[in-house]
């Protein structure tokens, strides 16, 4: 392998908008970031659907299952 084309690599900390703080491996020493699993909605269980002109419930009507039976011939 080449000498001197590898990144130096520190031990990183990560530092989300929440105050949730833990460290990582990375080619910077320090990584501010938005969101992190600690206040992201997908895995607090805090998920909200926001609805716009309702295409959700477009969504849910196009395709739910019909409790009516179809015609039959007698």
């Amino acid at each position: 392998m080449k000498k001197g084309i590898h990144p130096k690599v520190f031990e990183a900390s990560i530092v989300c908008v929440c105050g949730n703080k833990f460290t990582s491996s990375s080619t910077v020493p320090k990584i501010e970031v938005d969101i992190c699993s600690h206040c992201h909605p997908l895995f607090t269980g805090q998920q909200k659907f926001l609805d716009r002109a309702g295409r959700i419930e477009k969504f849910q009507e196009r395709y739910a299952k019909k409790t009516e039976p179809k015609n039959t011939k007698k």
